[in-house]
């Protein structure tokens, strides 16, 4: 079998946490998952508690810093190509809501989730140059993975381009 490095480790955490929350991600469950022994585990993380403090850095870094890389790097305008990430397929509404539920229990937690909420406001506030646009289009995708049912992709991006259409 090939060699599972910390990264593997750490997007087998994000995928669990984005199914089942933050209670579920116990070494029982990630060693089964990735079908790895605890030897393993322990080969790249101290403990339980190591692993959720690079499991929320993990999470920091790939729902925020690689947008905001990827969006810098994009050619023209930086705002859609950040709306084209947050809104590309995949498990990212189930991870921000587990990462939030996990927030209100955990410290750490929330040190993280304000941490990335006010980077990623900052940082659409830089590209939008409107603080109360970028204020607002942030609500609209927290809250569209909020209410139940979630909105779906498509109405997401109604909803975006609807407060979007609104600038001066």
């Amino acid at each position: 079998m090939a060699m599972v490095g910390k990264r593997e480790w750490l997007d087998a955490g994000l995928v669990l946490l984005a199914e089942q929350g933050a209670p579920s991600v116990t070494i029982e469950r990630l060693t089964e998952r990735l079908g790895l022994s605890k030897g393993s585990f322990y080969h790249h993380f101290k403990g339980m508690s190591g692993y959720r403090t690079a499991l929320l850095a993990h999470f920091e870094t790939e729902r925020t810093t690689r947008f905001v890389e990827q969006a810098e790097a994009a050619e023209g305008d930086r705002l859609r190509a950040l709306l084209r990430l947050v809104l590309a397929p995949g498990p990212g509404p189930e991870l921000e809501i587990a990462v939030r539920a996990w927030a209100l229990q955990d410290a750490e937690a929330r040190a993280v989730q304000e941490r990335v909420d006010s980077t990623r406001v900052a940082y659409l506030t830089e590209i939008s140059g409107d603080a109360g646009l970028a204020q607002a289009l942030y609500l609209v995708v927290v809250g569209a993975g909020q209410v139940v049912p979630p909105l779906t992709g498509r109405q997401l991006k109604n909803a975006l381009e609807l407060v979007l259409g609104r600038r001066k």
